[in-house]
């Protein structure tokens, strides 16, 4: 039953393409590419079972309260090694808010994109095959890139992400899997990604040319609709705020 709902959800979101955009995130550039012979084959759709995820070439052999990552398809998702194959992860999953039972199976990329934007997520418990879905597995890579941040002994990092398995509230920029790891694992909730992508959006607001592609639509929607307090209001509103921000 799980499996025909999940095909039928990656069904309703063929039309979008998203691992198009994979490339194109800065974070995603910034990953080792692990060498592995099996990496030039090209991957079954959907399949039942995960394949075996690949450590990269210079990880070291998995211990309790590591900090795993793996890319999936618009960010890289992120986990809690607790030991015995098993990874605590922050899961965004659009199954569960449909079937209203807990879902057993691994969450798939077409699942994850779905929850976030549905906001069901939980910490749930699964093997280092499900969390990682056949993609490439990273370890401890966030020590690298965040110097200032000292981690925790690894076993109270593993207590801290048991202590959380269940339902939580979930935000893709401001609660996600990333905030997770590292409140567990360096006591500070933070987010690269989030950070990376709010950058993002300050260099499109401070670009003057935002202001005027603004003014421009919100003109056309003038012409188009008619002068009334929907169109006209949000065309000031909208430009004059872009203008002040810039």
């Amino acid at each position: 039953m799980y499996d025909s709902l999940a095909l039928l959800l990656h069904r309703l979101v063929l039309f979008s393409d998203l691992s198009t955009l994979k490339s194109a995130w800065p974070w995603r550039r910034e990953r080792e590419t692990p060498t592995s012979s099996s990496s030039s084959s090209s991957p079954s759709p959907s399949p039942p079972h995960p394949p075996r995820p690949l450590l990269a070439a210079h990880a070291h052999p998995l211990c309790r309260g590591d900090v795993l990552e793996v890319p999936r398809t618009l960010f890289v998702h992120f986990g809690i090694y607790l030991g015995d194959d098993r990874v605590a992860h922050l899961v965004p999953d659009i199954l569960p808010a449909i079937t209203g039972q807990r879902a057993l199976t691994a969450v798939t990329n077409t699942r994850l994109v779905l929850g976030c934007m549905y906001r069901h997520a939980s910490v749930r418990v699964d093997s280092v095959a499900d969390f990682a879905y056949g993609a490439p597995v990273h370890v401890n890579a966030m020590d690298r890139r965040l110097l200032h941040a000292r981690p925790v002994e690894g076993e109270e990092v593993a207590r801290r992400a048991e202590r959380r398995v269940g339902h939580v509230a979930y935000s893709l920029l401001w609660n996600n899997c990333e905030h997770f790891v590292t409140s567990c694992r360096y006591g500070t909730p933070v987010s690269l990604q989030t950070d990376q992508f709010c950058r993002g959006m300050k260099a499109v607001i401070r670009d003057q040319r935002s202001v005027l592609l603004s003014l421009l639509l919100g003109l056309l929607s003038i012409i188009y609709f008619g002068l009334v307090p929907a169109t006209t209001l949000p065309t000031i509103l909208i430009s004059f705020t872009l203008w002040m921000a810039g």
